[in-house]
């Protein structure tokens, strides 16, 4: 619960927008409307955040201009088509997921 806690104030901080809850247990910031090539069509938040027991998610991070360079720099996690899992905030820099967060805004906002 506590790392859901620093969580909110990261992402608060770093986009400068409120929370919505997106299903039971993600929480998103912003919004944006995707379009598949096969026409399939949806809604979803910008950025955000799922503090799930096994690891937390991190949604929106990889989209950004050089997250990649950035996830090499973030510490243990994994990585899977659009999820960052960390196990630990503590093991992870700050400052660089700011930093992803930020970008992911960014990139996002265009959408």
């Amino acid at each position: 619960m506590e790392q859901g806690k620093e969580l909110l104030k990261i992402f608060r901080e770093v986009t400068g927008a409120e929370p919505v809850m997106w299903g039971e247990s993600i929480v998103g910031f912003g919004h944006y409307h995707y379009r598949y090539e096969t026409g399939r069509e949806g809604d979803t938040a910008q950025v955000a955040f799922s503090p799930r027991k096994a690891a937390i998610s991190l949604y929106g991070l990889q989209s950004g201009d050089g997250a990649q360079e950035l996830l090499d720099r973030l510490g243990p996690h994994k990585r899977s088509v659009s999820c960052v899992y960390v196990t630990k905030l503590d093991q992870v820099d700050h400052d660089v997921l700011r930093e992803l967060i930020a970008r992911g805004w960014v990139a996002d906002s265009a959408c």
